[in-house]
């Protein structure tokens, strides 16, 4: 009841990643309540047994050098760090693995780069670059190359499993899986300035057709990528959803390349700002010409409204 206005969605995970977290969570969770249960009653006997009324007036305890109690009080941690560290390490280095299916289908891989305050999805099988927003097929693992353009971001999907950082010059990879059609919220879980409250993302989880559909007509009716269109989404601030029919990473790899933001930005005459100025904008005014495009980018899932790539000059 006390909880009831938060949406714990990291107890309600829709993928094998997420599952498994939430095992050990609960696992944790019910091993340190015993641990506090056994603490109290322990706590409400000595404090019954040896009250200043119940004549132990002359109780004097002699512990200095006691070996069988240093023997106890030092047994007892490691017996409890060892039962939680056995799961969470099992864990750990399952989750490094590809989770399981009943398909032999490789995952899918799809980069994931973050830049203030925005995420660029690249498909580099598939040739497709999305921003802010992601289409993957349902139950088909997904390889995720997470690198940043600039702040340390983290990518978090809560339902389908753990966050993991995003860092310039380097890329960390993690997978996730979704075994349930919908839209799921991705966001930055870790704070990279005033926009970062808006640096969310979704998640559309549709069947195996739907996806190679979206495939086919991304590739025939989306725009090109190009490296001047590009650049512009290195400016710090905010825009909608877009998509095309190539990618950055045909000229740029970030996690090669931590300096490629900062020269795109200085190109464009780009001037950082005081942060706290009330006067700053955080929607960016993108000069693409890709509004033809609005259709192209759009799912629909059975629990969902369509998603939409939106207007380049419609600010979010």
């Amino acid at each position: 009841m006390l909880l009831s206005g938060c949406n714990l969605t990291v107890l309600d995970p829709q993928g094998a990643v997420g599952e498994q977290q939430r095992d050990l969570i609960v696992l944790s969770i019910i091993f340190m309540l015993l641990i506090v249960l056994v603490v109290f009653i322990l706590l409400t006997v000595f404090i019954v047994k040896y009250r200043e009324t119940n004549e132990h007036k002359e109780y004097t305890p002699d512990a200095d050098g006691n070996h069988k109690l240093e023997i106890i009080w030092t047994i007892i941690p490691i017996i409890i760090v060892t039962v939680l560290s056995v799961p969470t390490v099992y864990t750990i280095y399952n989750l490094e693995e590809v989770p399981e299916t009943e398909s032999d289908e490789d995952p899918l891989v799809v980069h994931a780069t973050s830049v203030n305050w925005k995420w660029i999805f690249s498909y580099p099988e598939e040739d497709i670059e999305t921003i802010n927003y992601l289409n993957i097929p349902v139950e088909r693992p997904v390889l995720f190359k997470l690198t940043s353009a600039d702040s340390m971001a983290s990518f978090w999907v809560p339902q389908l499993g753990g966050q993991r950082y995003n860092m310039a010059g380097m890329q960390t990879e993690l997978y996730l899986q979704a075994r349930e059609e919908g839209t799921y919220d991705g966001r930055n879980a870790n704070f990279t300035g005033e926009g970062f409250a808006e640096m969310t993302f979704d998640v559309n989880a549709i069947e195996k057709p739907e996806f190679e559909e979206w495939v086919t007509e991304v590739q025939e009716e989306a725009p090109e990528l190009t490296q001047e269109t590009y650049d512009q989404f290195m400016v710090p601030g905010h825009v909608g959803e877009y998509t095309f029919s190539s990618t950055h990473l045909d000229w740029v790899d970030h996690a090669m390349d931590a300096e490629y933001a900062l020269e795109a930005r200085a190109e464009q005459g780009y001037v950082p700002v005081n942060p706290h100025s009330p006067h700053e904008e955080h929607d960016l005014d993108l000069d693409i010409d890709i509004v033809e495009d609005a259709e192209v980018g759009s799912t629909e899932t059975e629990d969902t409204e369509p998603v939409e790539a939106s207007d380049p000059h419609e600010h979010h």
